[in-house]
C-alpha cells in the first residue's frame, strides 16, 4: 500500500513538480493551494506525511503546523524559501519533522521524504510495545519466555536472578532494600542472612556486560530510569 502525502503549496509550478516526482516514486498525492484548504484536507483525509510551505495566502505554514499539532503528530516536512536560522528554529519549536529550503533538488526531497516516513514507522512500532517484553538500553526481557537478551545475546539467568532484574526494571529509579527484595521474591520473611540478596545481585552483575544495577550505599539496589 503506497503512502499518502498531502502537499500544501500555493505556487502551482512547484505543486506540479512535487506531484509528478512523488507520484513517479509511488506515492499518492493530494494538493492544497493555501493554508486553509490544506488544513481542511488534513482534517478530512488520512495521510502519512504533509509537505508544507510557509508563505501562503490566508494562513501561513506556521499557523497550519500549530493547528495540526493540537491534534496530531503526523509527520510534517516544511519546504520553503525562508532559510534563516530563526525561521527554521520557529518551525522546529512547533515540532516540524524536517525542513528544506527552496530551490531544492527533487532527488534530495524524495530521499528526505523516505527518511521521514521510515522514522515515523519505526516510532509507531516502538509505541506499540509488546506487553510481554521489557526493553531497557541494550536489554530485552521476554516475560513470557522468561529469557533475557543483551545486545541480542541470550543470558543464562537463574529464576531468582531473572526475578530481581524484572523487579528493578519494572520499578526504575526505585530503591529496594535487601529486606524488601527478600520478602517480594522469596515470598515470606526470610530468617537467614539478608546477604543472600547480595550474592544473587553479584552473580547477576557478572552475567550483564553493562553495569545496569546501582548500589545505594547502606540501603539497597536500583536501576536508573532510562532517559
Amino acid at each position: 500500500m503506497s503512502h499518502k502525502i498531502l502537499v500544501i503549496e500555493d505556487e502551482l509550478a512547484i505543486q506540479d513538480i512535487l506531484k509528478n516526482y512523488l507520484e513517479d516514486a509511488g506515492y499518492e498525492v493530494t494538493l492544497a493551494a493555501d493554508g486553509m484548504e490544506g488544513y481542511a484536507a488534513f482534517q478530512s483525509g488520512s495521510f502519512d506525511l504533509i509537505l508544507l510551505d510557509i508563505m501562503m495566502p490566508k494562513i501561513d505554514g506556521y499557523v497550519v503546523l500549530e493547528m495540526i499539532r493540537k491534534s496530531s503528530m503526523m509527520p510534517v516536512m516544511m519546504i520553503t524559501a525562508m532559510g534563516d536560522v530563526v525561521d527554521q528554529m520557529k518551525a522546529f519549536e512547533l515540532k516540524v519533522d524536517d525542513y528544506m529550503t527552496k530551490p531544492f533538488d527533487m532527488k534530495l526531497v524524495l530521499a528526505r521524504v523516505a527518511a521521514v516516513l521510515r522514522r515515523s514507522e519505526v516510532s509507531a512500532r516502538g509505541s506499540q510495545k509488546d506487553e510481554n517484553q521489557i526493553l531497557y538500553r541494550q536489554l530485552m526481557m521476554d516475560l513470557q519466555g522468561m529469557e533475557v537478551f543483551e545486545n541480542g545475546v541470550k543470558l543464562e539467568l537463574t529464576h531468582k536472578e531473572f526475578e530481581i532484574l524484572k523487579l528493578l526494571l519494572t520499578h526504575q529509579n526505585q530503591v529496594f532494600t535487601r529486606e524488601v527484595l527478600l520478602e517480594k521474591l522469596w515470598g515470606y520473611d526470610y530468617f537467614g542472612n539478608s546477604k543472600v540478596v547480595n550474592v544473587h545481585v553479584q552473580n547477576l552483575r557478572k552475567k550483564l556486560a553493562a553495569d545496569y544495577i546501582e548500589t545505594v550505599r547502606g540501603v539497597g539496589y536500583k536501576i536508573a530510569k532510562e532517559n
